[in-house]
């Protein structure tokens, strides 16, 4: 770019975020400086001529709205809105503790995952709290001054990373993404009335009859879900149903990440957060069609919660599991396809990613799946009794998502497609 051009740049910026807007005498003075072929340096008074002092509240956004100004007008690599649906990234100084404590990731990402999946995995707001405490973190609740014994917040720490004090570094939720701050997520079981457990067949409790018979079920009517929406997210134009889709996806993806402990497929859902989120954290509506989705992750849950340790969680990637994966990269894909329609091109290329990663943990992982019978067949009785389980702590009216994915399906274990013909029920 030219001097001129960067000088309209940099006019531009001034201008946006009101610190010298065109046209005004008695704006702040400022300079640009440039030594680079690729950046410019700004320097500006914070004083008006006139005395007064300019407003720059929010000022990190109307500069943002200048930069993609400019991008459109010189025809520059487009980068993502401000729109807060990345979630925050762990500063350098946090990213070289971490290091130099010998960890692979830092605590802000681990944490971030623990959270999403809780949140995927609970019926209640005890439950989350209770999720979040049995995958070993520490929990801090913030109470309402003027409301006493009323819950407002919380935050949770790795108890091992420790400030200099001595101290659990903890991070808010709203600090680890702009959904998983407490009213977000109470906004899940919005209907939220705590239920006692339920029984099930001969009597057992929903995670004894899981851990006995249904986690093999509860991957197969995932993958089934997962390969309904994939269709439903090409063919229902409801802009709300899309949007519903692609956030129920992530919390399938977060929790089969969970019960694995595959590092690939934690990594996949980090990168489809992203695409699953609408603009400022604004909660998509719920539809039955997402709804199937959650029934689904919860299903999961409630199979994997009862297991002995959690050093014995980690399946190896069976039929069932591969077959649940391929459909969840469908599905992504149909995401992707969606949001570069709406022209939130970070996030298409977000879910394009995502997916990406989830077919080299399926190619990585088929090698050592067994062999892979013609066809994987759900029972429609194990199915409906792992759903109605699951169902009677689900907070949200799910008879209708039920009915979607209840049903005798007999599929191909190779990796679906729904391009032409509906799935069928």
């Amino acid at each position: 770019m030219t001097d001129e051009e960067w000088a309209d740049v940099a006019e531009e910026l001034m201008h946006q975020t009101g610190i010298a807007p065109r046209g005004d005498p008695e704006a702040c003075r400022w300079i640009a400086v440039r030594h680079a072929d690729d950046h410019i340096h700004v320097v500006a008074t914070l004083a008006r001529e006139d005395g007064r002092r300019p407003n720059i509240t929010r000022d990190y956004l109307k500069a943002r709205t200048a930069c993609q100004l400019v991008e459109q007008r010189y025809e520059l690599v487009r980068t993502a809105p401000a729109d807060r649906t990345a979630a925050p990234r762990p500063s350098r100084a946090e990213q070289e503790r971490a290091q130099r404590a010998g960890l692979e990731e830092p605590p802000r990402v681990v944490l971030r995952r623990h959270v999403a999946a809780a949140a995927a995995s609970a019926g209640s707001e005890e439950e989350f709290f209770a999720g979040l405490r049995e995958r070993g973190l520490a929990v801090r609740l913030r109470f309402s001054v003027s409301t006493p014994g009323e819950v407002t917040g919380y935050a949770v720490a790795v108890p091992d990373y420790t400030s200099r004090a001595g101290a659990p570094v903890f991070f808010s939720g709203g600090k680890l993404a702009a959904d998983l701050t407490l009213p977000k997520l109470r906004h899940r079981w919005m209907d939220g009335a705590v239920r006692p457990p339920a029984t099930g067949a001969r009597g057992r409790t929903p995670r004894a009859w899981a851990a006995r018979e249904g986690r093999a079920v509860a991957y197969r009517r995932a993958a089934r879900a997962a390969g309904t929406a994939a269709w439903q997210m090409r063919e229902i134009q409801d802009p709300r149903v899309r949007a519903d889709l692609a956030a129920a996806a992530s919390d399938v993806l977060h929790v089969t990440a969970d019960i694995t402990g595959d590092h690939g497929l934690a990594k996949a859902a980090d990168v489809y957060d992203r695409a699953a989120r609408e603009p400022y954290g604004r909660p998509p509506p719920f539809t039955t069609y997402g709804n199937a989705l959650r029934v689904a992750a919860r299903m999961l849950a409630v199979a994997n919660v009862c297991w002995e340790g959690r050093s014995e969680r980690k399946d190896h990637l069976s039929v069932d599991l591969l077959l649940l994966i391929a459909n969840l990269a469908d599905l992504i894909e149909s995401a992707a396809e969606h949001r570069h329609a709406q022209q939130r091109l970070a996030q298409a290329d977000a879910a394009r990613r995502a997916a990406g990663r989830l077919h080299a943990v399926r190619s990585m992982a088929s090698g050592t799946a067994g062999p892979v019978s013609q066809h994987v067949t759900e029972t429609l009785g194990e199915g409906r009794e792992v759903a109605r389980l699951v169902a009677e702590s689900f907070p949200v009216p799910l008879a209708d998502g039920l009915g979607a994915t209840a049903t005798h399906v007999t599929r191909s274990a190779r990796r679906p497609s729904h391009r032409k013909d509906a799935p069928k029920r």
